[in-house]
């Protein structure tokens, strides 16, 4: 008898343990994910346009492919990546994490820059033609898989970086939760976006009530607005978190002066208004100059991307890779 307690005293100990653990993941991957919070609204904002041109049937389909695609991409390509860089390399994944800011810095630059200057180009014109419709699916999830592999880099750098972990157990447990849960978050999100206006377009024609047909073409017509605001939010998001990450990393590597001054203007500005509004406003204005620094330093990347990084991609992956 005294065995059995002593064997049931060690399993609740070992629970204990189990469960103590179980939150010290969940914590950590809800740290992580919020860090991660300015790709996932872009990947989210993106994804969608990989749906364009295809029937109602066949948009969930696409998405699970991808959703798989993007499983793969994280869990079985950059996790290892990132536990070796954690455990053996530690000092490269703050470089690696600038490399990734740099890019969100570009691409929120060029989306602004595209808006005040819109430009077209005739190598993704020729893209955008449909020359064999039963390639065409195929095409577009690799592609989307693909732009789904340099986010994915992203968000398990970042979250990497962002986790606390007393074992390497642990941290590779909170890395697993936090690439199914942002993987599943966001193509859920992204499946719902591009079935509602099917369903508004279904409640327009066929609910029994005035109420729910005019809920229905509401629905239809905020649906543009809607992936107006996720691309806006997203290129805002990605400047932010971009700029933060270039900020934070010199910071690290010894030059700290940009982020001290940000600091301290966030700081004044914070303790300019009443006390009810000095965290939300110290918080906003940081964001803001951090912003305005993704934006200054994404204009500079813009012509090294087209002019440097283009054309040497090209040289190795041809010339339709460069574009």
């Amino acid at each position: 008898m005294s065995g059995l307690l002593a064997l049931l005293d060690d399993v609740a100990a070992i629970a204990k343990v189990a469960a103590t653990s179980v939150d010290d993941v969940a914590a950590a991957a809800g740290k992580a994910g919020a860090k991660t919070a300015g790709v996932i609204i872009d990947d989210a904002a993106v994804t969608p346009k990989y749906l364009q041109g295809f029937a109602p049937a066949r948009e969930l389909p696409i998405i699970w492919r991808i959703t798989r695609g993007s499983l793969f991409n994280k869990l079985i390509l950059l996790m290892p990546v990132a536990m070796l860089l954690a455990n053996f390399a530690p000092w490269a994944i703050t470089p690696l994490l600038m490399l990734g800011g740099s890019y969100l810095c570009f691409e929120g630059a060029e989306k602004i820059f595209h808006v005040l200057f819109p430009h077209a180009s005739h190598e993704i014109a020729q893209d955008m033609t449909i020359k064999d419709p039963g390639h065409l699916e195929e095409a577009k999830i690799k592609g989307a898989i693909k732009t789904d592999f340099i986010l994915s880099a992203e968000i398990m750098t970042i979250a990497l970086a962002a986790i606390e972990a007393p074992n390497v157990w642990i941290q590779a447990a909170t890395l697993a939760v936090v690439a199914i849960g942002v993987t599943l978050a966001v193509y859920g999100s992204v499946a719902l976006i591009v079935k509602m206006d099917d369903v508004g377009l279904f409640l327009a024609k066929r609910a029994p009530t005035p109420v729910g047909r005019g809920l229905g073409r509401g629905l239809v017509k905020f649906m543009p607005v809607l992936m107006w605001l996720l691309s806006v939010v997203g290129t805002a998001a990605m400047l932010w978190v971009g700029g933060s990450i270039i900020i934070h990393g010199l910071e690290v590597l010894g030059f700290g002066w940009l982020g001290h001054h940000i600091h301290d203007l966030a700081y004044a500005a914070g303790h300019a208004v009443p006390a009810a509004w000095t965290g939300f406003v110290e918080w906003s204005a940081k964001a803001t100059m951090d912003g305005v620094f993704g934006v200054a330093w994404g204009l500079v990347l813009i012509p090294v991307a087209t002019k440097v990084i283009g054309p040497v991609m090209g040289m190795f992956g041809g010339e339709k890779e460069s574009h």
